[in-house]
């Protein structure tokens, strides 16, 4: 039987701009399952942002529960929210986001410095999640001269370093190429072919088309939620 992984219980967030208040998140409801691949999409202003930084704990909501691996991340003050973070979520993100002068597995080894591990420990494991993405060749070389795709790569292998629940995906093909988006998408498809939970937010029909399961947001609340059946491999 399936795993939730994930439950969101009539999530709301309101935010306050000047004497107004912004219902962005309405009333969402969500499970996703332990394995699942998702791809979350929505216009401008649909509240997917939102709920991304919800999902990733980086924000909380004003109401409603979210279950997280069993765990009620709704309420837990930041620091909990930034030790959940480190353990249970890999994030990749359109812009990167790696230093720039420092090497590939610098770069990655960084979230298990935050978990504590010793040096021995985070080069092991660098080295063997930089190897899995392609890039065994590549590991000394800082950002700026690496390609883009194979920046993007190190920001998956980052992602993947502490064995996180999920890998949350923020636009991870919008500052690519066709070519390279495909090649990023493959490995996306490797990743959850392992095992692990997959939530892909997105506005491109193409790249959503990966994934197994597409829930659409409009206006604050889920407008559909469908099973993939046209998958791209």
């Amino acid at each position: 039987m399936a795993e939730p992984i994930i439950n969101i219980q009539d999530i709301k967030r309101n935010f306050t701009l000047g004497s107004e208040v912004v219902h962005v998140l309405k009333g969402v409801n969500l499970t996703i399952n332990k394995g699942e691949y998702v791809a979350l999409m929505g216009p401008s202003g649909s509240g997917k942002s939102t709920l991304m930084n919800l999902l990733g704990c980086l924000d909380t909501p004003t109401s409603g529960h979210y279950i997280l691996n069993n765990k009620d991340v709704s309420t837990m003050k930041d620091d909990e929210l930034a030790d959940i973070r480190n353990k249970e979520i890999g994030f990749v993100f359109q812009t990167f986001n790696l230093l720039p002068r420092t090497t590939a597995l610098d770069n990655v080894a960084l979230p298990m410095i935050y978990a504590g591990k010793n040096s021995s420990e985070r080069k092991i494991r660098a080295t063997e999640v930089l190897t899995q993405v392609g890039l065994s060749d590549r590991m000394d070389h800082e950002p700026n001269q690496l390609s883009g795709g194979q920046r993007q790569r190190v920001a998956v292998a980052r992602a993947l370093v502490n064995h996180p629940s999920i890998i949350l995906a923020d636009e991870p093909t919008g500052n690519l190429d066709t070519k390279t988006s495909i090649e990023i998408m493959g490995l996306f498809n490797e990743i959850h072919a392992k095992g692990n939970t997959v939530i892909l937010v997105t506005h491109e029909e193409d790249i959503a088309a990966y994934a197994h399961r597409i829930i659409r947001l409009r206006d604050g609340v889920i407008e559909s939620d469908t099973q993939n059946t046209a998958k791209q491999y």
